[in-house]
């Protein structure tokens, strides 16, 4: 096998022990780990086409993979204007206002990252928003990603004057007194009666916008991700640039199956595990149990506050438990949604039934899991069920004095209950963590950083939110090496450095160990390689 790649003078981090390696270079080829020595003997495996570099005494971990991701649909919805950094209602109108100056007469627009809380006690309506959207069609996404804000002239050319009934029993056009539509849509199925009225982009600029989104991601240290949707063009996207040589990431791509799913649908998605290319592949199913907190649709065991979040997104939760028994016995890991306890109680009894049936060894996940109580911990490493989290969410959209959206609506008992990362670490369960892009940023340093300080990315002054939940720097790193390989079944290859595993590799300039929560998004990262192969470089590397 023929050497590729050389890197020496490094430090070799290995993310099981937390120790550093006594080994200072690697050579890779085919993809691989080759060999792992010092500087003069790994150089020696080079030949005049090997790229041989020296890293300088910088720190390399295995590749740092996100556990959770949306790029396809990330890369065309954070196109828009920008509202995540809005925290009040007067800053998100001055932005729309100067948005709409920049409109053409008729032309549609779109935000991006709308913070409920920013309505403070009024409900989340357009009409808070009419002043400055009057006679423009706008649709404004909810941070969450599972609402949006259709203004007035949005909704009349979509043709939504009332109430409608949907199969996602979450989904709906949520009207006043009168049965007027308030322009608060929830799920995908209320949210795509507007979007399918606006202008799309084209799929060449939607193709371009995904390349540039992937470059953007290793360039911020990622060389992975587990991709939570298989939507539209997003197989023959990743496909294409896989084929041209610019598929800067490996993904693992789980298509969804929803409400309404049949025998011939399911079916499909068992078949098509395993297809893909060179650095992607479809490998999984993700299904939805509930929606969100914020805009009342997860299944919670009492509902929330308003009296909302208190069903299934399944109108039948027994369908979802059936199919989840068809994917287990034909070998395929699932990942399910799971936002509210009874949700999250909902989809481990799921698993257990499935698992009753065939014990396979297959590897399920649950994604989210923002409050559960003390009696449903355990269950997950009992099960061998992983759980999937996303730190940063409790991070930059609740409060650590629970004014915010999501504590109020759960009340005390339950927000204190908000991300159970350290709870469910010590009760044995393995924790993935990633960004769910676009819904937080995806930097990876900055989903360990939130992990470990549990404060607003913004105002990192601010006081955390459930500190007893913090991870260390060791389990944070895990979180997106060791750990997002085991639950792909992939842990004899990945997440390691070792020989025979994939060359997968982030370089940073400081030892993610040993620097502090609050400086960690700060440290430059120096390269990126992905199956043997710079993905991205710093200029002075």
């Amino acid at each position: 096998m023929r050497t590729r790649l050389v890197l020496h003078s490094a430090r070799l981090l290995d993310p099981v022990t937390g120790g550093l390696l006594p080994q200072t270079a690697l050579a890779a080829g085919g993809g691989r780990i080759l060999a792992l020595g010092h500087d003069r003997e790994m150089r020696a495996l080079a030949d005049p086409d090997t790229t041989v570099i020296d890293l300088k005494g910088a720190v390399v971990t295995p590749g740092l993979t996100d556990g959770h991701l949306h790029p396809v649909s990330g890369a065309e919805l954070t196109h828009g204007l920008d509202l995540s950094g809005c925290t009040d209602l007067a800053a998100v109108r001055e932005a729309l206002a100067r948005e709409v100056r920049g409109l053409r007469p008729g032309a549609w627009l779109r935000g991006w990252g709308l913070d409920p809380n920013v309505f403070g006690d009024r409900p989340v309506e357009a009409a808070a928003l009419s002043p400055v959207l009057d006679g423009v069609p706008a649709m404004l996404l909810l941070f969450d990603a599972h609402s949006l804000l259709a203004s007035e002239r949005a909704l009349e050319l979509a043709g939504v004057d009332g109430p409608r009934a949907f199969e996602q029993a979450s989904a709906e056009v949520v009207c006043d007194a009168a049965g007027r539509p308030t322009g608060l849509l929830l799920e995908d199925a209320a949210c795509e009666l507007v979007e399918r009225v606006a202008p799309q982009p084209t799929r060449a600029a939607r193709r371009f916008l995904l390349a540039e989104a992937l470059r953007a991601m290793a360039a911020a240290g990622l060389t992975g991700g587990h991709v939570m949707d298989a939507n539209g063009d997003s197989l023959a996207f990743y496909s294409e640039l896989d084929l041209a040589g610019q598929l800067p990431l490996r993904l693992r791509v789980a298509p969804w199956c929803q409400p309404g799913a049949d025998a011939d649908a399911v079916r499909a998605l068992i078949e098509q595990q395993g297809t893909g290319g060179r650095l992607w592949r479809t490998a999984g199913v993700k299904l939805f149990m509930d929606g969100t907190i914020d805009n009342g649709t997860a299944w919670l065991e009492r509902p929330d506050r308003d009296g909302r979040s208190d069903h299934a997104f399944w109108p039948d939760p027994e369908a979802y438990t059936r199919i989840i028994g068809e994917l287990h016995g034909a070998g395929v890991p699932t990942a399910t949604h799971a936002i509210g306890d009874a949700a999250v109680r909902h989809a481990l009894d799921a698993v257990e039934r499935a698992q009753a049936g065939a014990r396979n060894g297959v590897r399920h996940r649950i994604e989210h899991i923002e409050t559960v109580p003390d009696d449903t911990l355990r269950r997950f490493a009992e099960l061998g069920v992983a759980a999937s989290m996303q730190p940063t969410h409790c991070c930059d959209f609740t409060r650590a004095d629970h004014t915010d959206n999501w504590s109020q609506r759960l009340g005390e008992e339950r927000a204190s209950r908000a991300w159970r990362c350290r709870d469910l670490l010590d009760s044995g369960a393995t924790l993935v963590l990633g960004s769910d892009w676009p819904i937080a940023p995806y930097p990876p340093l900055g989903v360990m950083a939130g992990a470990r300080h549990r404060r607003p990315s913004r105002d990192l002054g601010e006081p955390p939110h459930g500190p007893e939940q913090a991870l260390g720097a060791l389990d944070a790193l895990r979180g997106m090496t060791v750990n997002a390989a085991w639950v792909a079944g992939e842990e004899h290859e990945a997440g390691r450095i070792a020989v025979g595993y994939r060359c997968d590799l982030t370089v940073l300039a400081e030892d993610p160990l040993a620097v502090s929560a609050t400086e960690l998004p700060e440290v430059p990262v120096l390269l990126t390689v992905v199956d043997g192969a710079p993905t991205h470089r710093d200029p002075g590397v």
